[in-house]
């Protein structure tokens, strides 16, 4: 077994590092900062990273004595050996997880559904703990309806409608009150200026008519 020590993962050369989906940080003593490279170890890791094609969050990987005591570490953890790995299942299938990792060659598993992760090593053959629940399948998200544009909704046309309608019988009762004062040569006009403001008038009121119409049915469709 080939294997390196280091008194700090930073004082890894660059040229010893040969795992490029990992770093020396992560495979480091969370507690003192020391490093073990076991370069066996390190390679299934690589492996699995590889067979699995997405990250591997590693919660734990070497453990130096004391750090392996304050955690409530086994005597003899291979994590000692820098042979083991706590690897986090957030963003991975237990089983798919496992099988890969039986693959590529580690021996010793041990299940932490409660905290999350999954221990692998390359101790004996051997495997504890409680297994990860089944996962329920996920139902894809349900797609809202699409809301129509609002420059296009029957209830912006209608209220436009009735806007506008609103704002031409204003204007034509201004225009006839301002042509009766001051035009006395078109007065004869005035009377078509009435009718045609009874006539915007109206169609005020069927935009104001279509308004409630579009939002009464909107609202039966839960479409708003």
């Amino acid at each position: 077994m080939t294997t390196t020590f280091h008194r700090h993962w930073r004082d890894v050369p660059e040229s010893a590092w040969h795992w490029p989906n990992f770093s020396p940080a992560e495979i480091a003593c969370r507690g003192t900062g020391r490093l073990l490279i076991n370069e066996p170890a390190l390679d299934k890791l690589q492996a699995l990273r590889d067979r699995l094609g997405k990250p591997l969050i590693v919660r734990s990987a070497y453990r130096s004595p004391e750090h392996n005591r304050a955690v409530g570490g086994a005597t003899r953890s291979k994590h000692l050996d820098g042979a083991a790995f706590d690897i986090a299942m957030a963003n991975h299938d237990p089983d798919a997880f496992e099988a890969a990792a039986r693959e590529v060659g580690f021996l010793g598993f041990g299940f932490y559904p409660r905290s999350g992760f999954i221990h692998v090593d390359l101790g004996p053959a051997r495997q504890w703990g409680e297994r990860f629940p089944i996962r329920a399948t996920a139902f894809a998200a349900e797609t809202p309806p699409a809301r129509e544009v609002l420059a296009d909704s029957r209830t912006m046309k209608g209220g436009g409608a009735a806007g506008v309608a609103t704002l031409g019988a204003a204007g034509v009762e201004v225009a006839q009150s301002v042509l009766a004062e001051t035009q006395s040569a078109i007065l004869p006009l005035v009377p078509y200026l009435d009718t045609l403001r009874w006539v915007f008038i109206a169609v005020a009121l069927c935009g104001i008519a279509i308004t409630i119409y579009a939002r009464l049915d909107d609202w039966k469709r839960g479409r708003r």
